[in-house]
């Protein structure tokens, strides 16, 4: 008897880890907070496992602190914060705001342009801000009400705005790309040491946001070619502005001068410096949230008088700097410095110091006008939980490995049929149907750092996998029940929208994400052709 005891037993410990995963998703499904439910799993498998004589403490025991430190020190896990600090300034600064009304100013006279005016304002947000959950709530108390009261079918002004805010996933800088160059450089260089390569190259952050650049833009011209083609064949759903609303298109033009200049060069200025070698992705994340303050700072609607023209005196300086880094040497100490040099050091000393000026009257002008405290908190808030989600889900893959997860995974990918491309096919199914259920967040750090390491052994590029990943996690965002655009939408919109429009307004706009992520397959080139020519990799 007591054999037949011991025999269940050792099946039922083989079985910990896929039950391991299972408990989790239920638990995730049932409200508990990710972080906490990462870790508690991890601890309850882990002691289960070690009961039954499946489960080293070893795994945990020294891996683990290592581990937490090693997040904590990340210099590329540092850039989450600064990105969102970042965008949560753009945010309150109402910067959002004024794209629109400049957008629909521009647009608004066709059939179809409050709609476009939607979605260039959203792929602008994505490249600046990145926040999903801002960018859909902004626009959905500024544009939705003018949507349904110019006329638009409910469903696709619904759709078009939740569509919209999801861009700031896949067009870069973006924290979900920034998660998956950490998770895919990691699992990279763990496939290389398995194949016996023990120099392994490396995955950055950058490359991923050169990978994902041209399909979140082909993916925005999917949007607009679809809202388009709606105006055109189907113009009751998207009407025209009446003319006794409509603005000139002379005074569109110079609210565009207006509005659109500082939001432009701050995203070519971060997403340059990355792309370009000229910073990391953490150095042009600083730059971004700085800027983006200054930004902030030179507005009338936040600025005090006083500090208003010097916050702009501080912008101003960034390009000066820009310039004299450029062209000149401006190390200090030099027994060799030309005269130009020693006249340039000086000119950069001067507007060093009036950026410094320029940023402290912007705080001050936030701080006077009661926005630095819920910025800060916000951002507080939102890295807080990025990091506490990586600290448990940490501890869930080491856990999880200890119990025998990544054979059990790497030997059910290797029996997919059709080889490299079925196991691909296999795991994008299962990214997307988890994506009706969990955050983008809980499925790059729990289930594509088990399932990326067996996929670039079989010699999947990296780059091209994790554009992919990170154009599948953008639906997340929108399929129902549980999309959180949806939810963030449905939050802000009026009473008489029913819920059942949202959802149906959604579900074209998945069918082009999918149809972006089939051409994405078809056409690796598109993730891949621009980091060859950037970093000739």
């Amino acid at each position: 008897m007591w054999d037949q005891v011991v025999l269940c037993f050792c099946a039922c410990a083989g079985w910990l880890d896929i039950a391991m995963v299972l408990t989790l998703c239920a638990l995730l499904l049932m409200g508990f907070p990710a972080a906490f439910t990462l870790a508690g799993v991890a601890l309850l498998f882990g002691l289960l496992g070690l009961a039954m004589g499946s489960f080293d403490p070893a795994f945990i025991a020294d891996p683990f602190p290592i581990r937490i430190f090693g997040i904590v020190k990340n210099q590329i896990l540092l850039a989450v914060p600064l990105f969102v600090l970042m965008g949560v300034i753009l945010e309150r600064a109402k910067i959002a705001e004024e794209l629109l009304d400049t957008m629909a100013r521009l647009f608004g006279s066709m059939r179809g342009g409050l709609g476009l005016s939607v979605m260039v304002v959203g792929a602008l947000l994505a490249a600046s801000t990145g926040i999903v959950g801002a960018t859909v709530v902004t626009m959905g108390l500024l544009s939705l009400p003018t949507m349904l009261k110019r006329g638009y079918d409910p469903a696709l002004a619904a759709g078009s705005i939740a569509a919209a805010g999801t861009l700031g996933q896949i067009i870069p800088p973006s924290i979900v790309l920034i998660l998956l160059g950490d998770v895919m450089s990691n699992a990279y260089q763990e496939s290389q040491l398995a194949s016996g390569v023990f120099s392994p190259e490396t995955v950055s952050v950058g490359d991923l946001f050169a990978g994902a650049l041209i399909p979140g833009l082909v993916l925005v011209t999917l949007y607009v070619t679809y809202l388009i083609g709606l105006a055109l064949f189907k113009g009751d759903t998207s009407p025209a502005v009446p003319p006794e609303d409509r603005f000139g298109f002379g005074e569109g033009v110079k609210a565009a001068l207006r509005s659109l200049p500082a939001p432009l060069v701050l995203i070519a200025a971060v997403l340059g410096s990355i792309l370009t070698g000229t910073a990391t992705a953490t150095e042009a994340a600083a730059v971004g949230a700085l800027g983006a303050l200054l930004i902030a700072g030179s507005r009338r609607r936040t600025a005090r008088p006083g500090a208003r023209w010097l916050t702009i005196a501080g912008l101003l300086a960034v390009p000066v700097l820009a310039v004299l880094v450029w062209h000149f040497d401006l190390r200090l100490g030099r027994p060799d410095r030309t005269r130009d040099e020693g006249i340039a050091i000086a000119a950069a000393s001067v507007a060093s110091l009036v950026l410094v000026a320029g940023t402290l009257a912007a705080a001050w002008s936030f701080a006077r006008s009661g926005l630095l405290a819920p910025v800060a908190r916000q951002a507080t808030e939102i890295s807080g939980m990025v990091f506490t989600i990586l600290i448990g889900a940490a501890l869930f893959s080491l856990v999880f490995r200890g119990l025998g997860g990544d054979e059990t995974v790497t030997a059910a990918l290797a029996r997919t049929p059709g080889g490299p491309v079925g196991a691909i096919a296999v795991v994008m199914l299962v990214m997307f149907l988890l994506g009706f259920f969990l955050d983008f967040i809980e499925i790059t750090l729990v289930v594509v750092p088990l399932v990326a390491p067996a996929l670039l052994a079989a010699g999947v590029d990296p780059i091209w996998l994790g554009v992919m990943m990170a154009v599948n996690l953008q639906t997340s965002f929108l399929t129902p029940p549980f999309g959180f655009a949806l939810f963030y939408l449905r939050g802000v919109a009026p009473p008489e929208l029913a819920t059942s429009a949202i959802y149906k307004g959604a579900v074209p706009f998945v069918f082009i994400q999918l149809l972006m992520l089939g051409v994405l397959a078809l056409v690796p080139g598109l993730a891949t052709w621009l980091p060859d020519r950037l970093y000739g990799g």
